[in-house]
């Protein structure tokens, strides 16, 4: 299986990760058997067509000058060759199976076939995939009656004591598999989305979300348009809608006071106690797994925010996640508390907030846990090649610079209370880490959950434009165009509207 797959976060420091941008393809590998090699995959195909002397044929590109992002590709190796479907029929990647009888035959993604077909080490026995029409409990309250994509697959995930194990034991492979998945489920929901826009009632999409659409200036330009509802999640009106909850939260009420970062702690007590129910694996064999404990411990933190009140009482709280290059879930959230629970005094802040080492003798656990969880790099001159390195700087400003007492500046930035406490280190591969490497911290949400859990005070709205517009930015691009939805003229004068299609533009240069 190929695709943009970003190879970067595999340089040996940590878990591996399967991580794809855009739409996935399957490579057939060279047309060409290897001198001395017998034929195998594509080749096969090959063979068959050269014993039935059919024309050799070639594959020519042509360059196009008047699109630059249709051009020759510079690499050695082309991949592939996607053609995109104009004509407003579903599009499926291109497979074709060859039955026994020699008969070449084109399955979607979602055929029954098609998963012990890819996966034939996952599935030796040809266990069938998720197809159209499996009913669901006949019991259930619910409207639809079938099982989706997604509910099948996550039921296959699930672990089951007298079930085999050989798909949940596939290690980087069962990665690549629930990737797969994943990326059918999506195209399953936008052929969906296209096949329905009557009933998405697409003619009443003219709010404030659309502007940000070129071409929709001018009222009077109205055109037959395939839409993304807000229901998509990733699409840019789903986007545009949150950020637009967000702000009208800050306006209402103020802008936050706590920004908090948890993440996922792969060595987790869940998570290890889980993992020898098959053996020899490792929290990144077991995605799934991970995921649900961060769901549970989640679900936790919010309950002690809002309900138990460790920081007083809460009007607000806004969370995003996503999962980071390395595969941990990760979590930013912002909250507002009540006028008479906001840290606006230095002693308030330094209350709340942390950035100095414990001391070892006094409280050993609390030591162990910061230097295990909060501490920055090393980077710098004592490891260069740091993932935050960028041009020779640390883009996260680390080290910090000793500070007697915490201090706000003009912006309402916080510069926070990090004392020379020349007796209080750590050694880190023989480099001495003081109170300038601390990641901010909160003690008592640090020894609780026991991860990486980052928190800061914030007094400004323009954090939402962060989560929203950083998180949720949206895949990497290659080259785009933006087309306005212009009148044209057709061949008999008469006027015709331009087609938008937003589920194109997701799908395209992705």
């Amino acid at each position: 299986m190929g695709g943009k797959v970003d190879h970067s976060v595999l340089d040996g420091r940590g878990p591996y990760a399967f991580r794809i941008s855009g739409g996935n393809y399957h490579r057939i590998g060279s047309l060409l058997p290897t001198p001395g090699q017998k034929p195998k995959f594509a080749q096969l195909t090959g063979d068959l067509l050269w014993d039935r002397n059919v024309l050799n044929l070639h594959v020519r590109m042509l360059n196009s000058r008047g699109e630059r992002q249709y051009i020759r590709p510079t690499a050695n190796e082309v991949a592939a060759i996607i053609i995109v479907d104009d004509a407003g029929t579903e599009t499926h990647r291109d497979i074709i199976v060859q039955k026994n009888d020699g008969i070449l035959k084109r399955i979607s993604e979602i055929h029954p076939s098609y998963v012990q077909l890819q996966y034939p080490l996952l599935f030796p026995y040809g266990t069938d995939g998720w197809r159209c029409g499996i009913s669901s409990n006949t019991f259930s309250s619910r409207s639809r009656n079938n099982v989706s994509i997604r509910e099948f697959y996550a039921f296959r995930l699930q672990h089951r004591e007298f079930e085999g194990k050989t798909l949940l034991r596939g290690g980087r492979l069962f990665q690549q598999f629930v990737v797969d998945c994943y990326a059918a489920i999506e195209q399953t929901r936008l052929n969906y989305i296209k096949t329905h826009q009557v009933e998405l009632r697409t003619d009443l999409y003219q709010g404030i979300e659309d502007a940000v659409v070129a071409g929709d200036v001018d009222a009077s330009v109205v055109g037959r348009r395939f839409v993304l509802p807000s229901s998509f999640s990733g699409g840019a009106r789903s986007m545009i809608q949150r950020y637009q909850d967000a702000m009208a939260i800050c306006r209402t009420i103020g802008a936050p006071d706590l920004f908090i970062t948890f993440t996922c702690n792969p060595i987790w007590l869940e998570i290890k106690v889980d993992l020898p129910r098959l053996s020899n694996q490792r929290a990144e064999d077991r995605p799934d797994i991970v995921a649900r404990v961060f769901r549970i411990k989640f679900k936790q933190l919010l309950t002690d925010l809002k309900k138990n009140k460790i920081f007083g009482e809460v009007l607000s709280v806004i969370y995003v996640i996503e999962f980071q290059k390395r595969g941990l879930p990760h979590s930013h959230i912002t909250i507002t508390l009540a006028s008479e629970n906001k840290p606006i005094t230095l002693e308030q802040i330094d209350e709340f907030i942390y950035t100095e080492l414990p001391d070892k003798n006094v409280d050993p656990l609390a030591y162990e846990t910061v230097v295990r969880c909060v501490i920055h790099g090393p980077c710098g001159a004592a490891n260069p090649n740091a993932p935050c390195m960028v041009d020779g700087k640390c883009t996260k400003h680390y080290p910090k610079k000793f500070c007697n007492e915490t201090t706000i500046d003009d912006n309402g930035f916080v510069s926070y209370r990090r004392r020379c406490n020349e007796g209080n280190t750590i050694n880190i591969n023989g480099f001495i880490v003081d109170n300038r490497w601390v990641i901010p911290y909160n003690c008592d949400l640090l020894m609780r959950y026991d991860c990486h859990i980052n928190i800061e005070r914030c007094a400004h709205p323009k954090l939402m434009k962060y989560l929203y517009k950083y998180v949720n930015k949206g895949p990497d691009r290659a080259t785009i165009v933006i087309e306005d939805n212009v009148i044209h003229p057709n061949n008999n004068g008469q006027q015709h509207y331009k087609q938008v299609d937003e589920i194109k533009q997701y799908l395209d240069a992705r």
